[in-house]
């Protein structure tokens, strides 16, 4: 990932992260993916009303499916309005799928969405990483590391 896309992830005025995905595994690989949405998915994405908690993508036919994310049925959406966790599938080249396909026959690794994003121009896009399970001894080292960074900051905030 370049840094203009680092920057346009920054600038998206929808950012809705998994924060327990950081928490839970080690991240091996990143790519980012398209999503294929209906009209009040979308509607809903763009005014933040979707989540990542429990959510995870598998890869069936050659297609990368997301299962689990949420996204809120639109307030102003009729009967066109859509089912709130049905699968979506997300857009990969076929070079990523077969990469990825080669790498989860390893033991141990799965696919996990991060971050749900709007790029520049006005489409949902996720950002899915692959990723290796923490044990529990890692969580508590990743929650030592992340108190010791608030002390130091609380310190230089005092002086």
């Amino acid at each position: 990932m370049n840094k203009e896309q680092q920057l346009l992830r920054k600038k998206s005025p929808v950012q809705i992260r998994n924060k327990k995905a950081s928490f839970d595994y080690f991240f091996i690989d990143e790519y980012t993916a398209g999503i294929v949405l209906t009209g009040t998915e979308i509607k809903s994405i763009r005014l933040g009303k979707a989540s990542l908690v429990d959510s995870y993508c598998y890869i069936h036919d050659n297609e990368v499916w997301l299962k689990g994310m949420n996204i809120s049925t639109y307030f102003y959406g009729s009967y066109t309005n859509h089912v709130p966790k049905r699968d979506r599938k997300l857009l990969l080249n076929k070079r990523e799928i077969y990469r990825l396909k080669e790498d989860l026959k390893a033991v141990g690794l799965t696919l996990v969405p991060t971050l749900v994003f709007i790029d520049a121009n006005g489409r949902a896009k996720v950002d899915i990483a692959l990723a290796r399970g923490k044990k529990q001894y890692d969580k508590r080292q990743t929650l030592k590391e992340k108190e010791d960074r608030r002390e130091m900051d609380r310190a230089t905030k005092r002086y």
